[in-house]
């Protein structure tokens, strides 16, 4: 016999209501999507897309299109949304992740849920039951989380999809590296209606091309068919950019340091580059021909270049960067501020903790656990001592406020254009009342330069797809198999 679970009766005096006014484009985005049946916010990541969530939810609610709102998001985020929904409503959220304690959760009358897409996935078929008992609404935020439609946590939602009286999903960064990262966030939304039932048709069509150099107005066509994506999901989609908003935020400028690499880091350097060429480049051509397995075998140039004790253990060496981070360091506690250090790798950022422990150093990385990495953005928000957060964009880039910051410092980036732009603008947001610096350090005649270049293709090519540039912008395949080829030969 299958299980049910008895419908709930809300008591018709509870008060829902916002604690504080919104921004105007807030306000605009919440009427715009409040009669919907699903919308995408799209907002740039900085412009408070957590508070037009809990409006839109309380509009729900006042409407009596919902009986319940349920916010999903990451793991790490949990805490900072219990935050939020404190400060923004007079709403008690429930917090569902314990299967066991879900089961008392669901028989209670929350107006409000938070949970993890973790949680849900580990429930899924109770949750699935939950749906059926009242109407409910549903935030995805960071909706890139369900990106990859072969994971297990996309497979989940997909199926989940239509038991949601109403669906929103909600990130800054919806085309995090390619624009076939939209399928699934916006399938779980329309069932395929705009962007088709079959991801890899969408994937053929639309990906960035990586091959045989072909003809120049091949490139042309493509800038004009990534436009046609925005066009596609435009009735339900909502963006705004800083500027489109008219948010008037201290300047960000940013800017890149040059260092040398130190002689034994060169000679490392020079190794691991011969023994890649080796194997991806035949008669000067290009033959490894999958961008996601390149991109791996190449990162160990990227650890190199930062710091080669990551790979070899018999480096004894002051990498080339070390220097030139202190400076910087220094330079940007001076008056007060706090500075933020990025590294794409965990064993890095333990190094480079300790090595500017003198600043009162913090580490915030994956391998810790969330109450940890909890407790550690407490104290570097709050405690004066704790001046320096050397993080990885995996574990602090999405949903953090940490604007007692003003100069972030990338050590070293990944191939992830979602990791750097997110990681970035912690510090460039609402709140933030100094002007900011996102400073990258680059070692020279390294693959560095080479990220530098791929991470701006592929922001022109994310800011077509989204509609925030038109199809003009210059994206040569040529540029991106030149740049591979410089960096290996």
């Amino acid at each position: 016999m299958q299980e049910q679970l008895p419908s709930i009766v809300f008591a018709k005096k509870e008060v829902v209501a916002a604690r504080l006014s919104p921004f105007a484009y807030q306000l605009q985005a919440v009427e715009a999507v409040k009669n919907m049946p699903y919308a995408a916010l799209f907002h740039e990541q900085g412009l408070g897309k957590t508070k037009i969530a809990l409006d839109l939810a309380m509009q729900w609610f006042l409407q009596n299109d919902v009986d319940s709102a349920v916010v999903v998001t990451k793991k790490g985020l949990v805490a900072n949304w219990q935050r939020e929904i404190d400060t923004h409503t007079t709403l008690k959220a429930a917090v569902l992740g314990e299967r066991l304690k879900n089961s008392r959760l669901y028989n209670r009358a929350y107006r409000l849920y938070l949970t993890h897409y973790e949680a849900i996935v580990g429930d899924q078929n109770r949750f699935a039951l939950f749906l059926k008992t009242r109407k409910i609404g549903v935030i995805l935020d960071e909706s890139q989380r369900i990106k990859n439609p072969e994971s297990r946590i996309a497979k989940c939602f997909l199926q989940l999809a239509e038991g949601f009286a109403r669906r929103v999903i909600m990130t800054g960064t919806p085309v995090a590296n390619r624009p076939y990262d939209l399928w699934a966030q916006v399938k779980f939304l329309d069932g395929g209606k705009s962007l088709g039932s079959d991801f890899e048709d969408f994937r053929k069509n639309y990906d960035l091309p990586v091959g045989i150099v072909e003809a120049k107005e091949q490139f042309s066509a493509y800038e004009e068919s990534l436009a046609e994506i925005f066009g596609k999901i435009r009735s339900f989609t909502i963006r705004e950019t800083k500027i489109s908003a008219g948010i008037t935020l201290p300047t960000k400028e940013i800017r890149v340091v040059a260092v040398e690499m130190e002689a034994q880091q060169a000679e490392l350097y020079r190794k691991y580059r011969e023994e890649l060429a080796a194997e991806l480049i035949v008669e000067g051509k290009l033959v490894y021909d999958s961008a996601e397995a390149l991109f791996k075998r190449l990162l160990r140039l990227v650890q190199v270049a930062s710091d080669p004790a990551m790979l070899d253990e018999n480096y004894v060496g002051e990498c080339g960067k070390r220097a030139v981070l202190r400076s910087l360091v220094e330079e940007g506690l001076q008056g007060g501020a706090k500075v933020i250090v990025w590294t794409s790798f965990v064993k890095n950022a333990d190094a480079l903790a300790k090595f500017l422990a003198s600043f009162g150093s913090l580490r915030l990385h994956g391998k810790l656990g969330i109450d940890e990495r909890n407790k550690t953005v407490e104290h570097f928000l709050n405690n004066k001592e704790k001046r320096v957060l050397v993080a990885t964009p995996g574990a602090a880039k999405e949903g953090l406020t940490l604007t007692v910051a003003n100069r972030a410092i990338f050590y070293d980036r990944g191939f992830s254009l979602d990791d750097y732009l997110q990681a970035q603008d912690r510090i460039h947001r609402i709140s933030q009342t100094r002007e900011c610096e996102v400073i990258n350090i680059l070692s020279t005649n390294s693959i560095d330069s080479w990220i530098d270049r791929l991470l701006l293709t592929k922001a022109r090519m994310a800011a077509i797809a989204q509609g925030d540039l038109p199809p003009n912008a210059q994206m040569a395949k040529e540029q991106f198999q030149d740049t591979v080829r410089e960096t290996l030969l």
